[in-house]
């Protein structure tokens, strides 16, 4: 079982020392305080039992992902797992269930309650008896149509100084954008006009971090969570938590001290629950908030989506295997969340300076050939730059003349098979899964291009389609046995020794080493069969390629490898 903390869980003294610098003496004991009273209404502390190994992995799903009528889109999730998914999948992450206005769930008018259309804390209960569960803390914004906004218009509590008012004449251009719509909202409040900080939309006002009741309101909620299943908490958009005039707003030193605030925080009165940064930026800010080791428990590895697809698209894993390369060893307890997809697109800030300008317009070229759309971001100069790749990732991994063939659904495992060799926890789109295709009457529908990533299955036709012979069972059967093999490997703990071997342009290559077990992961990238040297494997007299269930003896010369073909092999 992992122990996330080793040492001495921080005292209320070091959780006060956290926040003084941004509240002042008074301001951050009262918050300390009020988190010890929180503490105490929620029935904390908690410890989490939650065991991170090689058979960890999460999934990614929306709670109403699978339906069928007269049930609970809950319930319905439960029972599919049930039946499906109860020993391929360890951890869900349910993206936001609560009452919302927009953006699928993102948009939080109430983080207390979960959305009526979707079950009850009852149905989130049962799912947490079943597998532990990652829920999203949307910490940087809420609601327009929530009630502390309503509470803001009214200049009543609480609320009335939850959000963050700018004079429409300052000079806001050193703000980092992550949208090209305007970072402004103009407002009709009891007061008059004002003008509130939007980094999203206009329909999601962001939150004055700077007041301490703002911490005080979501202490609570994070102790909420915690009581209700939450074993993982995933900070959304954390990355542009607080603000400062005249900076960019974005990886400010006060959100470092922030989260390094809230790692404490469950240190203290939930050991074991794990903190998950979500921040689509460049890599290496990317990784900032992992590096140090006391803030977040776990980064999302933003840069393997574009990479990985990069690499299957144009046969050449050169700039897979350089990045894979520069990955630092993390702090023990510190891990990537590896993953190719999920609700949001691919996105693209993680490659700037990785992948050059005409990679990156392989990649737009390459999703619009597919039936896919490219979202931008305004930047500096007034100009708009991609910023996102919407398209179902399965689609994105297949020439248009080559949907469900054999080379598409190859390719396509090849990619999942990456991220579940990199060292860190997989996390599995239910989309991937399933090979779920672009679903462009959801974006006619929405008018979002967000939505082509996130259709809902009826359960039964899901069910009839996991039980043909067609792409869907197939690729499905495929990664629950993936998935199975990894969970035998010591060598592919989180914390397992990892080092990139470079084996040229067509391969990526990674050697695994815990314990007794050395394993080499290697995936042929292109659409040609490629030759691996026999000097390259794990030192043993016979070798195992477990996803064949084969084995190699030591006077093979060469192991010949199909196209997309992956072969992790094993002393």
């Amino acid at each position: 079982m992992l122990d996330a903390n080793e040492t001495a869980a921080p005292s209320r003294d070091d959780l006060q020392d956290w926040l003084s610098p941004l509240y002042g003496e008074r301001a951050a004991a009262e918050c300390v305080d009020a988190a010890a009273a929180a503490a105490v209404r929620h029935g904390l502390p908690i410890a989490s039992e939650t065991s991170i190994d090689a058979a960890f992995n999460v999934l990614i799903t929306y709670a109403d992902i699978v339906q069928r009528p007269g049930e609970s889109p809950l319930a319905t999730l439960r029972a599919f797992m049930a039946a499906h998914l109860a020993d391929a999948i360890s951890a869900i992450h349910i993206l936001p269930f609560f009452p919302e206005s927009s953006d699928d769930g993102f948009s939080v008018m109430d983080y207390r309650a979960v959305h009526p259309e979707l079950g009850d804390w009852d149905d989130v209960s049962a799912l947490a008896a079943d597998h532990p569960l990652m829920f999203d803390l949307v910490l940087n914004h809420a609601s327009r149509k929530g009630q502390w906004f309503a509470n803001y218009l009214g200049d009543t509590d609480p609320g009335r100084d939850y959000f963050i008012e700018v004079d429409p004449k300052t000079d806001l251009r050193a703000v980092v954008r992550p949208r090209s719509t305007p970072l402004l909202a103009e407002v009709a409040t009891a007061r008059g006009t004002r003008h509130l900080w939007a980094t999203f939309s206009e329909d999601q006002i962001d939150l004055n971090f700077s007041n301490p009741r703002v911490l005080d309101e979501f202490i609570d909620i994070i102790f909420e969570y915690v009581a209700r299943g939450a074993r993982l908490l995933r900070l959304d958009a954390v990355a542009f938590l607080w603000k400062e005039l005249g900076t960019p707003c974005i990886h400010l030193p006060q959100t470092h001290r922030l989260v390094k605030f809230l790692r404490a925080l469950l240190d203290h009165y939930a050991p074991g629950v794990q903190l998950i940064t979500e921040t689509n930026v460049p890599h290496a800010e990317n990784i900032s908030y992992l590096v140090d080791g006391d803030e977040a428990h776990v980064a999302y590895q933003f840069a393997l989506p574009p990479l990985a697809s990069h690499a299957l698209l144009t046969g050449e894993a050169s700039a897979l295997t350089a990045w894979a390369k520069t990955l630092p060893a993390l702090p023990e307890g510190c891990h990537f969340l590896n993953f190719t997809a999920s609700h949001d697109g691919v996105g693209l800030r993680a490659v700037e300076g990785i992948l050059d300008a005409e990679a990156i317009t392989t990649l737009v070229d390459a999703t619009r050939e597919r039936g896919g759309f490219v979202s931008t971001r305004a930047v500096a100069d007034g100009s708009h730059q991609p910023y996102e790749l919407n398209i179902a990732y399965y689609d994105l991994l297949a020439a248009p003349e080559e949907h469900d063939s054999n080379a598409h659904m190859d390719r396509f495992i090849c990619s999942q098979a990456i991220s579940m060799a990199l060292a860190g926890i997989p996390a599995l789109y239910f989309h991937s899964l399933t090979a779920t295709h672009n679903d462009r009457a959801g974006v006619e529908h929405s008018g979002r291009y967000r939505s082509i990533n996130r259709r809902r299955w009826d359960m039964g036709e899901l069910e009839y389609k996991l039980g043909a012979d067609g792409a869907h069972a197939r690729v499905f059967a495929r990664l629950k046995r993936l998935l199975a093999i990894r969970a035998r490997q010591p060598a592919f703990h989180p914390e397992a020794a990892q080092q990139v071997v470079d084996l040229g342009p067509s391969l990526f290559a990674l050697q695994r080493r815990r314990g007794d077990q050395t394993l080499l992961a290697v995936h042929n990238v292109t659409d040609r069969p490629v030759q691996l040297p026999v000097h390259v494997l794990p030192e043993a007299r016979v070798r195992r390629n477990v996803t064949a269930a084969t084995e190699i003896s030591g006077s093979s010369r060469a192991i010949r490898l199909d196209p997309y073909e992956v072969a992790w092999i094993s002393d």
